[in-house]
């Protein structure tokens, strides 16, 4: 019964921005501490960013001071906006239930350059 599922990836210009979600069915989501990753062509999944239930917060080198990952628990979704963006940001972007195997399909986002 636990489902995430990953919307807002679409094409978007290199130095522009783009604002993705994840709605978390399932599980008590207030509790949880929930992640992005991403998986470009021909490359391993990598973590991006996670927010922890108290709102702290830990982000990979590569994206930090561009990315910012957020919550809204009164509608069980995490956010993840994404400023300044290059072609090396395109990817897969994955939801994830962090220290757990649950994850959502994914959403396409696109950097034209």
């Amino acid at each position: 019964q636990v489902q995430l599922v990953e919307s807002g990836g679409g094409l978007v210009q290199a130095g522009g921005s783009l604002r993705i979600s994840c709605a978390a069915s399932g599980i008590i989501f207030s509790i949880n501490a929930m992640g992005w990753y991403r998986q470009a062509p021909g490359k391993q999944r990598e973590f991006v960013a996670r927010i922890f239930s108290g709102g702290s917060t830990n982000y990979a080198d590569s994206v930090k001071g561009r990315f910012a990952i957020s919550r809204d628990n009164a509608k069980n979704m995490v956010y993840l906006q994404m400023n300044s963006l290059g072609p090396e940001d395109t990817a897969v972007y994955y939801c994830n239930i962090v220290g757990t195997h649950y994850w959502g399909q994914g959403t396409q986002v696109t950097v034209s350059s």
